[in-house]
């Protein structure tokens, strides 16, 4: 299978799937074990993180630029669909959650964040649920902050906005002794 050029240039945002958007501040040379290797060095301002990824494996670490704003809206009016089944027990869709929050794909941040925000609209969500939800917004927010040249916050709002998240449900909310048993009840 033929493998794909990847151009990225010094000060274009990137996307790093495990860690989201950051912007790509320089290339630089390091010697390892004798070799030199060309790295991208990408800085995570808000992880407070810098990452160097070898060109040579950027493509196969997943590392990619920034997707369309025609791609985003169609993630985001993807979330706004009817929530998957629940035909797992929590614990297997929650790693298929955090499967899908650190693919970096919009599509898939878009599912998590829709299947947990719909089955939780009417609930308190479980601690674990809250903070799938959460990271999976933070990603797609960090993407569309930067197609959008606004802040994360501003762009998390949006997006809920547009997903007709209830304003008057607090997704702060705990369920107080986290038992996971409550997701798995059918709806």
């Amino acid at each position: 299978m033929p493998s794909k050029k990847l151009d990225f240039k010094t000060g274009q945002y990137v996307v790093y799937p495990t860690q989201g958007v950051g912007k790509l501040v320089r290339v630089e040379e390091q010697t390892v074990s004798g070799q030199k290797i060309k790295m991208l060095v990408i800085d995570f301002e808000r992880n407070h993180m810098t990452l160097r990824v070898p060109v040579e494996r950027a493509e196969i670490s997943g590392l990619r630029p920034l997707t369309s704003i025609k791609k985003m809206d169609e993630a985001i009016a993807s979330a706004k669909g009817k929530a998957g089944a629940k035909r797992m027990i929590w614990a297997r869709r929650a790693a298929q959650y955090e499967e899908n929050i650190n693919s970096g794909d919009p599509m898939k941040l878009a599912e998590v964040v829709r299947d947990l925000q719909r089955r939780n609209a009417t609930d308190t969500m479980t601690f674990s649920a809250r903070q799938l939800y959460l990271r999976a917004l933070e990603r797609m927010a960090q993407e569309f902050a930067v197609l959008h040249k606004i802040d994360i916050d501003a762009a998390s709002e949006k997006i809920e906005d547009i997903l007709g998240v209830p304003k008057e449900i607090d997704l702060n909310a705990v369920d107080i002794d986290d038992d996971d048993d409550d997701e798995d009840e059918e709806e």
